[in-house]
């Protein structure tokens, strides 16, 4: 990496580390009416998480079974929740302090008492931890605001374990919602800015756009998990629209126009 490529990534790891601060679900929990992380807060929180993103349980084994977990981006911690109910050696990771301690708070309400140690602050382009030490890598809508997935990517495949496994979501470049509202108005000479698009993605409670956001292909995925002995990939999350009611079709055309790419990676 170049000098100037340092310094414009470690610009935005400042970026992200400050606009992450600001817990991923901060708008869905003021939906909700979560006022603070107490264990019934969180409860309702988190079926209404699931209730939103209901395949997200398809990602997950009905036990660890004491495997070693990796989460990369923690958010409110729904999905952190999750895979330590299911007796997951757990550990996290995130760029900003919020999302850690939302996690740690979630270890200690699982009654682990260590989780300093096990959900610390890093970047997911340089992993603090050592290789082939995870059964599994979950991350779920992070790496795509990294500014470099195919090192991530390469990061995550460092620290998991010969046949271990990486669930990871990334932004679908031919979603719905891209063809419509990026690459129809580029057409049209009315091409957004990249804040624009990034806005359209992921936003504050002013309203500032997420620093970065990166949508990939199919064919984008292939290339970069090519090191990985099985990649499958699935299409989620469907934009509701005026024109194509999402309460008609999915099922159908989220599987193909759907806005995240779920990745399952067998190294």
């Amino acid at each position: 990496m170049t000098e100037e490529a340092s310094t414009n990534q470690a610009t935005l790891d400042q970026r992200n580390a400050a606009f992450w601060d600001e817990l991923c679900g901060s708008a869905l929990a003021g939906q909700v009416g979560i006022e603070d992380a107490s264990a019934d807060s969180l409860a309702r929180f988190d079926a209404a998480y699931m209730e939103k993103y209901p395949y997200l349980e398809g990602y997950l084994p009905a036990s660890f079974d004491g495997a070693e977990v990796l989460e990369i981006g923690l958010g409110y911690g729904t999905l952190s929740a999750a895979i330590i109910a299911r007796g997951a050696s757990y550990h996290g990771l995130d760029i900003a302090e919020g999302p850690v301690e939302m996690v740690r708070h979630r270890l200690e309400l699982a009654g682990q008492t260590d989780g300093r140690e096990r959900v610390v602050r890093g970047s997911a382009l340089d992993i603090p931890f050592p290789g082939e030490r995870f059964d599994y890598v979950y991350t779920i809508g992070c790496l795509h605001h990294t500014g470099d997935i195919p090192r991530a990517v390469s990061e995550v495949h460092r620290v998991l374990k010969p046949g271990g496994t990486a669930v990871v979501m990334l932004y679908h470049s031919n979603s719905l919602r891209q063809l419509l509202k990026v690459k129809l108005p580029a057409l049209l000479k009315r091409r957004r800015t990249d804040e624009q698009v990034a806005g359209m993605y992921d936003s504050n409670a002013v309203g500032d756009a997420a620093p970065h956001v990166e949508c990939v292909s199919r064919g984008d995925v292939r290339r970069m998990f090519g090191r990985f002995a099985s990649v499958r990939i699935d299409v989620r999350n469907f934009d509701s629209t005026r024109f194509v009611p999402r309460e008609r079709l999915l099922g159908n055309i989220d599987r193909i126009l759907g806005l995240d790419l779920y990745i399952n990676a067998r190294r």
